[in-house]
């Protein structure tokens, strides 16, 4: 009650705020000290109740109210006083005569209100950033879910309500392990991190009228900000050895960082929205607003970067880790142990994936060798690969060329799809090359899905480096990211309308990974791979999966170097080296995650076997897809469940 009644007077007097505009933020610091509270642990936080006046004070329209609220206050200032008014206005638990699916999807839906007041926060007046202090106080909440999520009797709930519960579960499970982990203390990886994100942002911002223009200036002043509440978690991170490993941070790391410090602020990616207004802007503020523009990209956002710059050189690079293994940060063999099991979604040890992974290479090389021998290459494995590798009929000199190339493949496929499904989904696809600030440490391609009604998903392919970009393995590439792989999928599951919505826009990697995979054998069904230099690329792709799951847990928790990771991919791949280097930088900044994609396939063509073993005849295709697909993205074992399903209500229909 006590910060209901500091609170109050905050909220009711814009005078005061005005006088004093950081003295919310004090209040912000001491709600989340108060939430961080022991006390506050597994208290139940309830949306609705704060959802009314919460509105009334986003919809005042007194300017200097609108003002103060979306200006002088930064986004994470914006999420604790959601906090506050949550937690002081939440007197009782649920009501008891709820039945327990209304329960469990009323608790998925606070839970995403709450995702939902995170996530518009970026699309106010600054870029958010939380403090690790702010941090504590998200932890709190998500745990707080988890508490009563455990009291909902799952047994109790149909079989489909029981899937929704395990995604749930395993949704807010996997964010309280990270943040317990401390994961936080890490925001960049191989190819990124908070710094890239903006910029991929700005790439994407069009403002419509003089309001949106200043609302993204502003955003262009937070940045300072932004960027100190990051590099102050990365210096926590130093002090508890928390940090990525010296290996992935050297070389052309920091280039990512330094091409976007430019002499001309008009120059930066930044200035992009400046170069063209709407005809709703007058020409007298097109001036102002270019000028404005530019004076924040020079006073605070070149600035950021250089300050971040140096930081990295000077402070961090300097003292990162030694060793690639995540078990050399205190905590990481048992947190690798948990993403094993996330990533795969079964109940397996890291040795049990490392011998799957040895068998799966040692297979997928045979039917290389025959191709090999096949196109009457004279010579030893690793001088094919290298031939491959160097001859520059598997290579194109232009952007244009590749992404041309891909179109074709793409068609082409588009075109067998009825003959393998019987349910498509109505969301189009584009191809576009992966963006200049990425591309040099992105891999091949990947798919970026849609984000609104109006916008397609984009199949993306990268054109940085073309002597590393092969014809020979485009075809797998693109069945993997377009269709019938992630495209495909994504966009399906997000058009059942049927399934709740924690169901259609679950994410399960050994899933949607495991489906991507097993997509790019489906092309040779279809006709594809006619070029045995083709198929030689589906096979390099499948051994490059096969590979992962070897080198992710020998260099984990094997005790692996990554000189010897890099070796076992280089010769068992035809990967240009470039793209083995990427990918071994991948593998040690996100651990686990590329176990998914072999797992996730070998369960889904062990899936079919058992239904064309069983059904004989009356197996068809398009309803075997329709059974693993119109379900969403869920755990292997849950997919085995409704394969079984399937097989036995053919039998019973027939």
């Amino acid at each position: 009650m006590a910060q209901a009644s500091r609170l109050r007077p905050c909220i009711t007097s814009t005078n005061e705020t005005s006088r004093h505009p950081r003295s919310l933020e004090d209040l912000f610091r001491s709600g989340v000290a108060f939430l961080s509270h022991d006390s506050c642990r597994g208290k139940r936080i309830k949306l609705n109740e704060w959802r009314e006046p919460l509105n009334l004070l986003l919809n005042k329209k007194e300017g200097h109210m609108k003002s103060i609220f979306f200006r002088t206050f930064s986004c994470s200032f914006f999420l604790t006083l959601l906090l506050l008014l949550i937690l002081v206005t939440n007197k009782t638990l649920r009501a008891q005569t709820e039945d327990t699916a209304s329960q469990l999807y009323n608790l998925y839906e606070e839970a995403e209100q709450f995702q939902d007041s995170l996530q518009s926060a970026s699309n106010e007046a600054v870029f958010t950033a939380y403090s690790i202090e702010e941090l504590s106080g998200i932890y709190h909440y998500r745990d707080s879910i988890l508490t009563e999520l455990h009291k909902i009797e799952r047994d109790a709930l149909e079989r489909a309500d029981q899937v929704s519960y395990d995604l749930f579960k395993r949704d807010v499970l996997r964010d309280i392990r990270d943040y317990e982990f401390g994961d936080y203390l890490v925001p960049i990886n191989h190819e990124g991190g908070f710094y890239s994100q903006i910029v991929g942002r700005a790439n994407r911002v069009s403002p419509e009228n003089t309001e949106e223009y200043e609302e993204y200036i502003s955003r262009l002043k937070s940045v300072p900000e932004y960027f100190e509440i990051h590099m102050n978690r990365m210096r926590k991170g130093l002090e508890k050895g928390h940090t990525l490993p010296i290996q992935i941070l050297g070389g052309d790391y920091t280039t990512m960082v330094s091409s976007q410090i430019v002499r001309d602020p008009t120059g930066s990616v930044f200035f992009k929205p400046f170069e063209s207004f709407p005809s709703s802007v007058t020409q007298p503020e097109q001036e102002r607003l270019a000028e404005e523009g530019r004076t924040a990209i020079e006073e605070a956002v070149l600035p950021s970067y250089q300050k971040f710059l140096k930081f990295m050189e000077d402070e961090y690079i300097p003292v990162t880790r030694a060793s690639i293994a995540i078990d050399a940060i205190p905590g990481g063999e048992e947190y690798y142990n948990y993403l094993v099991s996330y990533y795969t979604t079964l109940d397996i040890r890291p040795e049990e994936i490392h011998q799957i992974g040895l068998d799966e290479v040692e297979r997928i090389r045979l039917e290389m060798e025959a191709i090999i021998e096949d196109v009457n290459f004279e010579g030893t494995f690793d001088e094919f690969l290298t031939f491959l590798r160097t001859d520059p009929q598997f290579y194109v000199d232009e952007p244009e060329e590749l992404l041309k190339e891909a179109a074709y493949i793409a068609k082409r496929m588009d075109g067998q799809l009825p003959s393998l499904f019987k349910t498509l989904p109505r969301k189009p696809y584009g191809i576009e090359p992966v963006p200049d600030h990425l591309a040099p440490r992105y891999t091949g391609g990947r798919y970026s899905p849609s984000n609104s009604e109006t916008d397609a998903g984009n199949y993306w392919v990268n054109t940085y480096n073309l002597t590393s970009r092969p014809l020979y393995t485009l075809e797998a590439l693109t069945f993997h990211e377009a269709v019938p792989g992630h495209h495909l999928q994504i966009a399906l599951s997000g058009e059942l309308e049927d399934l709740p919505e924690i169901r259609r826009n679950a994410g399960v990697t050994a899933f949607v990974e495991g489906w991507a995979l097993y997509s790019e054998r489906l092309g040779l069904e279809e006709g594809f791979y006619t070029d045995p230099y083709s198929n030689f690329g589906r096979l390099t792709y499948e051994m490059w999966r096969a590979c992962r799951l070897v080198v992710d847990t020998g260099m984990h928790a094997l005790g692996w170097s990554r000189e010897r990771a890099v070796e076992f991919m280089t010769q068992n791949t035809a990967l240009s080296h470039h793209e083995i280097s990427t990918e071994i930088n991948r593998y040690i900044a996100v651990p686990g995650q590329a176990l998914a994609y072999k797992m996730g396939e070998l369960k889904i063509r062990e899936l079919r076997e058992m239904a064309q073993e069983k059904l004989g005849e009356m197996f068809d295709i398009r309803e075997f897809h329709d059974a693993v697909l119109l379900n969403g993205s869920v755990p292997l074992p849950i997919l085995e469940d409704q394969v079984d399903r399937y097989i036995t209500e053919t039998l019973e229909n027939e």
